[in-house]
């Protein structure tokens, strides 16, 4: 069973929650033995946009014109989703973060819809003997498709490998996590200032987020977690 975690930063709460362990008998006589990147998928090529779109919509009433007409905005990409080369990106900074501090733990990474599929990544900590795992799931705010749903999924693909699945620990959402504020801000800045315009400039900045159901807002912390981020 999966659970959540409080910790204040998304690399520290990674890195300091492997070496607590390392270092804490009174918690556990078994310190995390691998970190899950775990994110939504995307395709990588032409090829993969409709099998891609199917995963995404199974289970919903989706019309299928309106998957077709999504699958042309990938194709204006050549079917490649950014999201994939971006975490493998994460994968090696984090990595290489855990190596500087002598942390051996190696990184698996799943999608809940395309490839690396999650059950196969299990079945790889399966085969690997893992027992304790922490997860990182790369959506920063709180509703169902960007945390609970990840926990399910991580729920329903444990179950065929019973008791050789490994237990999987998530690490919280980490909208306000000091490094993604500041990275965000970081942005923001740079792109001000390739904008050349003067100090005394009115300047207006946009932030944009998913569109959810209201019924889903309604329901979450997405949007309160939003405007504070973005405040």
């Amino acid at each position: 069973m999966a659970y959540t975690i409080d910790e204040t930063d998304y690399y520290e709460g990674v890195l300091c929650r492997i070496e607590h362990l390392r270092n804490s008998v009174s918690l556990t006589s078994n310190p995390y033995d691998a970190v899950l990147l775990l994110s939504f998928g995307g395709p990588e090529g032409k090829a993969d946009v409709i099998p891609f779109l199917e995963n995404v919509l199974r289970g919903r009433n989706v019309p299928r014109e309106r998957m077709l007409a999504v699958a042309e905005h990938y194709y204006q990409f050549d079917g490649v989703s950014p999201i994939n080369a971006q975490n493998r990106q994460l994968i090696d900074a984090l990595g290489g973060e855990m190596a500087k501090r002598g942390i051996e733990c190696p990184i698996f990474f799943g999608n809940r819809n395309w490839h690396p599929m999650l059950s196969d990544v299990i079945g790889e900590m399966v085969k690997a003997e893992m027992t304790r795992v922490l997860v990182v799931v790369t959506s920063a705010f709180s509703s169902y498709s960007g945390c609970r749903q990840y926990l399910e999924d991580l729920e329903r693909e444990s179950k065929p490998f019973g008791d050789l699945a490994p237990r999987f620990d998530k690490l919280r959402v980490f909208y306000n996590s000091p490094g993604f504020i500041q990275a965000t801000q970081l942005n923001i800045e740079a792109a001000i200032n390739n904008l050349g315009i003067s100090a005394g400039d009115e300047l207006a900045v946009y932030f944009t987020a998913h569109s959810i159901p209201e019924t889903m807002a309604n329901q979450c912390l997405y949007e309160r977690q939003l405007l504070e981020a973005a405040g």
